[in-house]
């Protein structure tokens, strides 16, 4: 389980207390939702000029939708409560997807038993093995023992060196690049994990769903919850350092002055938490600084025509400069963006991959032409508008034995705390676990007693 408790957050006796919730995304705008439902005065303190972090939406050419891809599975319960909440879970369609692979320069549907069964790239036998390898990770228990197992010895005990040379390995490498090598078998037990759950809560079959106007319309009404609940938003708000007084309360320091609070808790990676927050322990800071972080580029392309029907084309071909292709009008209704069609292209980089230094129209040229080359039917005029994000900090690697290093939640200083994505130790980065974290966070540490610090020099260096 998570360290923190997974309860949903309650109003509890005790005195409001002035917070600062440090980073704007969906974990920490759901720590501000939270405690201000328990009355404390909230304050969100975001250094972009909008909210929503991996999950804003932004403007692609004439369509306006979410900056990186996001879907809903039936299983993710925390987010449709949050979702009911925000008054946008009746607007949210379901969807039925299929799945396509890109290999040996052939699109493959592996949409259903008999397709997967007809794949040619594996003999009978390795599909067997791989279809055994999904079906038993599904039924793993004790996560932590994954732990300490490396990714590729455990698939390659249960699905063979074919399957895993073949499949597993080209997609290991599209998500985490080299550094599968050092990555522990909990890491694909999360995922399968995850997509068997959602198919346990409904029917059986690839069901996802969406809000309407996208993640746009969410925060649009997100924003709106905040500012009935009176939680203070700045933006364009950059942190520079946190420090506490001897009276135990936490002063933050922006580039627009200074402000005193009781409380404050960030949600920032955590290596932006080791730089401003001076005072951290060796210790901790050790823990954060350890941290290995994987970031993404995304490429949003606004196509005339769609390219595919398959939501996702995982792709397991070297060479190509992306790691799978993301068919959003696949599940969203082409009239939500204008009778347009919209894909994804990401790639999954470390924080220091020279790509992030490739200029958009580079980043294009290279992206276009491997389409041109997958796709036969596809032309380079299809394309109305291509814009590319880059975040070097997007998730927490899961390394061998990784949850005895996370940092701990209630930093060495007095009223500080972290919780960000490097939290997350049972599970993938996705929406639905970064508001379990918020809940969790909140239901602990809400109206936990202030710690009271009687001398400075009492405080670790």
């Amino acid at each position: 389980m998570n360290q923190l408790a997974a309860k949903k957050p309650s109003r509890q006796a005790g005195s409001p207390k002035k917070w600062a919730v440090l980073g704007g995304g969906m974990l920490g705008m759901t720590i501000a939702h939270r405690l201000s439902q328990q009355g404390h005065d909230v304050t969100l303190i975001e250094g972009r000029s909008n909210l929503g972090g991996l999950a804003d939406a932004w403007q692609i050419g004439d369509v306006t939708w979410d900056r990186h891809y996001h879907v809903t599975l039936l299983s993710d319960l925390y987010v449709r409560e949050l979702w009911k909440e925000l008054g946008v879970e009746s607007e949210m369609d379901w969807v039925e997807t299929r799945t396509g692979f890109y290999t040996d320069g052939q699109l493959y549907s592996m949409s259903n038993t008999l397709e997967f069964l007809k794949f040619p790239p594996l003999s009978l036998i390795d599909k067997f093995r791989l279809g055994g390898t999904i079906f038993w990770a599904s039924k793993v228990k004790n996560w932590k023992k994954l732990e300490q197992v490396p990714v590729a010895d455990w698939l390659t005990k249960l699905s063979g060196k074919r399957t895993f040379q073949k499949m597993w390995l080209p997609l290991l490498r599209a998500k985490l690049g080299e550094c599968w090598r050092d990555t522990s078998a909990a890491f694909i037990w999360a995922t399968i994990a995850r997509m068997y759950a959602a198919r346990r809560s409904g029917l059986k079959k690839e069901m996802f769903g969406y809000v309407r106007g996208g993640y746009d319309r969410v925060l649009s009404a997100f924003e709106s919850k905040l500012n009935a609940n009176d939680v203070r938003v700045q933006c364009e708000t950059s942190v520079k350092q946190i420090h506490s007084t001897p009276e135990g309360k936490v002063i933050v320091e922006t580039q627009h002055g200074d402000e005193v609070f009781d409380r404050v808790v960030s949600t920032l990676p955590s290596p932006a938490l080791s730089s401003a927050l001076p005072a951290l322990n060796a210790q901790q800071k050790a823990l954060h600084d350890g941290i290995r972080y994987h970031g993404i580029i995304c490429a949003s392309v606004v196509l005339k025509n769609a390219i595919s029907s398959y939501y996702v084309t995982n792709i397991t071909d070297s060479g190509v400069p992306f790691t799978a292709v993301i068919e959003m009008t696949a599940l969203v209704d082409p009239e939500q963006l204008g009778g347009n069609h919209l894909i994804y292209l990401p790639k999954y980089v470390t924080p220091d991959d020279e790509a992030f230094n490739k200029s958009d129209a580079e980043i294009e040229d290279e992206f276009v032409t491997a389409l041109d080359r997958m796709y036969p039917h596809f032309s380079k005029d299809d394309v109305l508008a291509f814009r590319v994000s880059r975040v070097r900090h997007v998730f927490a690697l899961p390394t061998l034995g990784y949850s005895e290093r996370v940092p701990p939640v209630e930093t060495n200083v007095a009223n500080v705390f972290a919780v960000n994505s490097s939290h997350i130790v049972n599970g993938t980065l996705n929406v639905n676990e970064s508001v379990k974290l918020a809940n969790d966070f909140v239901e602990q540490f809400g109206n936990k007693p202030a710690a009271v610090v009687r001398e400075r020099s009492l405080q670790p260096a």
